[in-house]
């Protein structure tokens, strides 16, 4: 009896092993066969709403006067206006309304001008400034214009020197509503360095500071000075004034570049001098990020023809100068391209003796929307336009402000043509984009600045909630 007993509880246990093995063995079956069979899939498409944001004020700044630094010697840090500047703005239309930028002279002589439109009917109100200023001083003389500029949050001044008979000056204007915390990056011929006397500058709103260039890094023939802003753009410039043996040596307002690119073009240059013992036009590159190649090109204006292209090797973050003399006497647009983005200036002179001026050539970027354009008041004034070769031939449209008839101009592809304008506000309009300069070139005075795009309405944006 009790081996039938154990019997059945023998048979029973091994009734549950079987069934649990047979359970297990078909939870893994079942197990790898979901795995490997496709799983049913869930898509979840995000909301995507795309939105155009409002139009902002057009702001721009100007430089303001001619300034003077150390006129006397009880006084010989303070600044002091030495030529007021001329400025005018438009169109009419634009609902302009003028500020001042105070602070670089104790007496608000030196005040520069700022401008701010509203937009107009929901696009970026068209908004152009531009200003002279004649210096006629015994310690400073010269012609300088240079066009009003929004504020950027980087520029670069590819401009100056600090060497004997130099007296140059960092302009910072903010005519925003905050304050701006300024980097001034100075590269020479050690490289780069952020001296004490460019770091965490303070420019209150609506207000303008002037920075001593010799105070940053003194002694430096061909520096590049790269200006960084936090809390609020500024508009950054350069006023270069030079003295040769006591005699004053001209003077003039450098205008800044907005970046580093592998390609800049430099409209409008004028080559006066043959060079001989001094260097009459020179151009300055500087290599910022990394070693590079350039390839210079020199293109006269009024052809197609370019010149013979130089290569120039650049090392990293130490600036170069090329003597451009020694072609023939003329107006030239300066072509650079390089395999590295690059910053460049061009400088000329009218002359060594006594009575020269000198300029400085920014790049210029390309224009590709209707912009308005301002000539500042000056002998010589014209206009240069350039096409990029390979982009093909451009109409331009040139319609002045003031209701007179407007004038067509034909660039060629890779060519630049030049045409005298009288001081005003135009509207630039072309079939493909170009690249601008207004440059002035008579006795005893030089001068030259880019023509900028309009601020072009803002695009759509792709907000994600």
């Amino acid at each position: 009896m009790t081996s039938d007993r154990r019997l059945v509880r023998w048979a029973t246990t091994s009734a549950r092993v079987v069934a649990g093995s047979v359970v297990a063995g078909a939870v893994v079956v079942g197990t790898v066969a979901g795995i490997a069979a496709p799983w049913p899939t869930l898509t979840a498409s995000p909301v995507r709403i795309e939105a155009t944001p409002a139009a902002s004020d057009t702001v721009l700044a100007c430089d303001g006067p001619l300034l003077a630094l150390g006129r006397s010697a009880e006084q010989a840090g303070a600044l002091s206006a030495a030529a007021p500047q001329q400025v005018l703005s438009g169109p009419a239309d634009s609902g302009a309304v003028d500020s001042a930028l105070t602070g670089s002279t104790g007496d608000g002589s030196g005040d520069a001008t700022a401008l701010r439109a509203q937009p107009l009917g929901g696009a970026p109100a068209p908004l152009a400034a531009a200003g002279s200023a004649t210096a006629t001083s015994e310690d400073l003389i010269g012609f300088a214009a240079s066009a009003c500029r929004p504020p950027l949050a980087e520029s670069w001044l590819v401009a100056g020197a600090t060497t004997t008979g130099a007296n140059d000056l960092v302009v910072l204007g903010n005519p925003g509503d905050v304050p701006a915390t300024v980097q001034l990056s100075v590269y020479g011929a050690q490289g780069v360095s952020t001296p004490p006397g460019g770091s965490n500058l303070v420019v209150a709103p609506g207000t303008q500071r002037v920075v001593p260039l010799a105070g940053l890094l003194l002694g430096e023939e061909s520096p590049v000075v790269r200006v960084t802003a936090s809390g609020a753009p500024v508009r950054a410039s350069l006023q270069a004034s030079l003295t040769r043996l006591l005699l004053p040596g001209g003077v003039d307002q450098a205008a800044p570049s907005a970046q580093a690119d592998t390609h800049l073009v430099i409209p409008g240059v004028q080559i006066l001098t043959a060079g001989g013992g001094d260097a009459g036009t020179v151009l300055r590159l500087l290599a910022p990020g990394a070693a590079a190649t350039a390839t210079v090109t020199l293109v006269p204006v009024g052809t197609a023809t370019p010149g013979t292209p130089r290569t120039v090797p650049l090392e990293a973050g130490k600036p170069t100068s090329l003597d451009l003399s020694g072609v023939d006497l003329g107006a030239y647009t300066v072509d650079i391209t390089a395999d590295q983005p690059v910053v460049a200036g061009a400088w000329s002179a009218t002359g060594f003796g006594q009575g020269a001026d000198f300029a400085w050539y920014s790049p210029a970027p390309r224009i590709s929307v209707p912009s308005a354009v301002a000539v500042a008041a000056g002998a010589g004034a014209a206009l240069v336009l350039t096409a990029d070769a390979g982009g093909g031939d451009a109409t331009v449209t040139l319609t002045p402000a003031d209701g007179s008839a407007p004038l067509t101009l034909a660039v060629p592809d890779g060519g630049s043509v030049s045409t005298a304008v009288a001081a005003g506000v135009y509207t630039l309009e072309a079939s493909t984009p170009v690249r601008g300069a207004v440059t002035y070139s008579s006795t005893g005075a030089l001068a030259g600045y880019p023509l900028w795009p309009a601020n072009t309405a803002e695009s759509a944006v792709t907000v994600l909630p």
